[in-house]
């Protein structure tokens, strides 16, 4: 395929190659969202971060392309593919994904940047699409589709209403829907949980992590992560690297307190990690952090202190998830960390995502208050379906 297609006579996709397209590419939204009072311009610097096949271990197991629409002379779209060799080692499905697609309210934008996409990656042997994925599963999964009127937390996507429309234009229909519960940290133990929990009493210790013990603790975040979702939708384990660069962040935003470890009878079987909303500290940066916004954040961060948060991470292992300790394990596991957050300031707390299937983790958080407040849907459709 060449770098430009022209699609019309004042539309054309061009290939992303090299530092100052990917800069424009990281831009594009702002020029889509520019009138949504909700979205946040997330870190020009995070994001280019984020796509640097140098920095973000994601890049070790997988490959990508993104394109830019253009308009005449306006940019009015983005959209990535990636193919993960980890996910077609595990699934062997043939599968590879889209992501980061925003665009302009026009049915012809959507379908150039979707077969765009679809035809990178029919060309490398994929067959059917997944997406948005942005990158991988483990980082920002799904389309908003509800709850558009708040905004996104930190590391969740945004999106406008008009987008699952074009989506589902294009033959796309959803794969599976995962959503964002929010509580309020002061909430109190239901009956069934506080006999769950007094039921475990002598077998469970919840711990923060031990900063003297950094790197051997990030590791067995990392194994008991992989362990418990293993058997759940899509799942992609974390490699080694993913897990050291995630842990580089955790340690530089991160109390210790914010990371809990739940133990039964000296074993770490559950984790779970909460962390400030950091959308809170950097809503009004324009996405800059230099000359003076990372002194704002810095500020923000450690005296002022965001009201919300959000539990990114969290799991329990398999040995235990059917067992009765399972719930109570969660339970104490998200008290733990809500604790902490809310002696902090925060006032609400973002819990995402979670698989609309997962009965077992919606009932939990529902017990103690928790409302779904946000839907997001991933998207299929195998390349020979024509829509």
């Amino acid at each position: 395929m060449t770098p430009t297609t022209e699609v019309s006579a004042n539309l054309r996709i061009l290939s992303v190659a090299g530092k100052a397209d990917l800069d424009q590419f990281i831009r594009v939204p702002e020029l889509i969202f520019k009138a949504d009072p909700h979205w946040i311009p997330p870190l020009r610097l995070e994001r280019h971060m984020h796509l640097s096949t140098k920095h973000n271990p994601y890049f070790q197991h997988a490959k990508w392309q993104a394109w830019i629409a253009w308009r005449d002379e306006r940019p009015v779209g983005r959209i990535s593919a990636q193919i993960d060799t980890l996910h077609l080692e595990l699934h062997a499905d043939a599968t590879g994904f889209f992501g980061m697609l925003d665009a302009e309210d026009n049915a012809e934008t959507f379908a150039a940047l979707i077969s765009t996409a679809e035809q990178w990656l029919n060309e490398q042997g994929i067959r059917r699409v997944r997406g948005p994925f942005n990158l991988s599963i483990n980082e920002e999964m799904g389309l908003l589709i509800e709850g558009f009127t708040t905004p996104p937390v930190f590391m969740m996507s945004h999106a406008l209403p008009y987008y699952r429309t074009h989506i589902e234009q294009c033959g796309y229909h959803k794969a599976v829907d995962a959503l964002a519960y929010l509580i309020a940290p002061n909430f109190e133990a239901p009956p069934v949980m506080q006999r769950l929990v007094a039921a475990a009493s002598n077998r469970v210790k919840v711990r923060h992590l031990d900063r003297t013990r950094f790197d051997e603790e990030i590791s067995l975040l990392r194994d008991i992560f992989n362990d418990a979702w293993a058997e759940n939708w899509g799942f992609v384990p974390f490699t080694e690297a993913e897990f050291q660069e995630l842990g580089k962040n955790l340690k530089f935003l991160l109390d210790e307190e914010y990371i809990q470890i739940a133990e039964v009878d000296g074993e770490a079987a559950a984790f779970i990690i909460g962390m400030p909303n950091i959308n809170e500290a950097i809503r009004d940066l324009g996405g800059k952090l230099f000359p003076f916004g990372w002194l704002k954040l810095l500020w923000r961060l450690k005296i002022r202190r965001p009201g919300s948060g959000r539990v990114p991470l969290m799991g329990v292992r398999q040995k235990f998830q059917r067992t009765r300790l399972g719930p109570g394990l969660a339970f104490l596991i998200i008290d733990a960390v809500r604790a902490e957050l809310h002696k902090r300031g925060a006032h609400r707390l973002e819990l995402s995502w979670i698989l609309e299937a997962n009965a077992g983790m919606r009932n939990i958080i529902e017990s103690i208050g928790g409302v779904a407040y946000k839907r997001y849907r991933v998207y299929e459709r195998q390349l020979d379906e024509r829509p």
